[in-house]
């Protein structure tokens, strides 16, 4: 039941965004009575943290190409086909956390572990000598991956085939020149 409820909240999400998300249509598209929806998640910030919780549950890594410069821009590829995936499921889970604190918090768990989880390819890098010893990795993967979100988010420009390749290589230009060492 947990997945037919959160299949129907990814797909109301994509078709009507955070303010036409109703639980009562969450509840009539999964096919479970209203009730049971109210019970288990108490409002729509419930079932935006569930939805979530549950994108953690996985067992997603990040690329390894043998360099750090390809490791970056396969996982600025990932984020960038997710934000232009249609329906834009990733976007509208984003900009939802800004409208539940439930759903805020679930994001920030989410980014922790996907953050967490993309630190071996930093460590690999450091590992092949492709960068010195004691590199902040959490500072280099935000640094890579931050323009894929300026732009497809805050600025809503169409995805940019040379953007994911472009901000990786500024990230490794960046790191290899000290950037992210004590």
């Amino acid at each position: 039941m947990r997945a037919q409820v959160l299949d129907a909240v990814r797909a109301e999400l994509g078709e009507h965004g955070f303010d036409g998300l109703t639980m009562d249509a969450v509840a009539v598209r999964a096919g479970v009575h209203r009730a049971t929806v109210y019970r288990r998640w108490g409002d729509v910030g419930g079932l935006l943290a569930d939805v979530l919780d549950a994108a953690g549950d996985d067992d997603w890594r990040p690329p390894d190409t043998g360099s750090l410069e390809r490791d970056l821009a396969g996982l600025n590829q990932e984020i960038q086909d997710a934000m232009a995936a249609r329906p834009p499921i990733m976007a509208a889970l984003i900009a939802a956390s800004f409208r539940s604190e439930r759903a805020a918090a679930a994001q920030r768990r989410l980014w922790e572990d996907r953050y967490a989880r993309c630190e071996i390819v930093v460590e690999r890098a450091v590992a092949r000598g492709e960068l010195p010893p004691g590199v902040d990795a959490r500072r280099l993967l935000i640094t890579a991956t931050a323009p894929l979100y300026h732009r497809l988010v805050l600025l809503g420009t169409p995805p940019d085939p040379d953007l994911p390749g472009d901000a990786a290589r500024t990230a490794v230009l960046a790191a290899s020149a000290g950037a992210f060492t004590p």
